[in-house]
């Protein structure tokens, strides 16, 4: 791929950063006995939505567009399998961490999110060192459009009204410019007006 079909990958950077995000929030609010309210609920129930929409378009379009450019490669298609083994090894985590909730015993839910925070992170950071470098050698700009316009599909309406607020609670005013370069320009004042007033209401998190 020449310098000039370089894939910008800011959209996964920022979705991973926000799941991160939100995964040190859960662990704040149990450390401080906030676990069960009806905010850190909701914030958890988010989580867990965005969490699967962007596994689930991993799995079923971005994935199987790598299959189909590898080939045969033993390396690259181990690598894969790994994403794959990753995503399904976070579902059981997810659950556990339900229960744990349900029960309310906080040294339970400590144990939980850590394991937790420490599996998506490991995940994340492979993708980011051996996926996305996969990518940009053998995907072609288009290929990513595509994905991203799966996505999209996947959300829907509904789903971006969540997923780009989400995305810039509490981000830097650098992340909150490079992710809106990466959107339609229309997108930045619908948020402005519409989508992010309504995220703030529902006090995702909120002590």
């Amino acid at each position: 791929m020449s310098e000039t079909q370089q894939i910008d990958f800011t959209m996964m950077y920022v979705t991973h950063d926000a799941l991160r995000r939100d995964v040190q929030r859960l662990a704040a609010a149990i450390a401080t006995g906030r676990a069960g309210s009806s905010s850190v609920q909701a914030g958890w129930a988010n989580f867990k939505a965005q969490l699967h929409v962007h596994h689930t378009v991993e799995d079923d379009d971005l994935w199987p567009r790598l299959y189909r450019a590898i080939g045969d490669d033993p390396g690259r298609l181990a690598m894969l399998q790994e994403m794959e083994d990753e995503h399904a090894v976070l579902d059981p985590l997810l659950e556990a961490l339900d229960a744990a909730l349900a029960g309310g015993d906080d040294a339970v839910l400590a144990r939980r999110v850590d394991e937790l925070a420490g599996v998506l992170d490991g995940h994340l950071k492979h993708e980011e060192s051996s996926a996305l470098p996969l990518i940009q050698e053998v995907l072609e700009p288009a290929d990513w459009r595509g994905f991203g316009a799966a996505m999209r599909r996947k959300q829907g309406l509904k789903g971006a009204a969540m997923y780009v607020p989400w995305i810039v609670d509490g981000a830097s005013a650098e992340t909150r410019a490079r992710f809106f370069s990466a959107l339609p320009g229309p997108l930045r004042i619908v948020n402005q007006l519409v989508f992010e007033p309504r995220y703030r209401r529902l006090g995702l998190w909120a002590a």
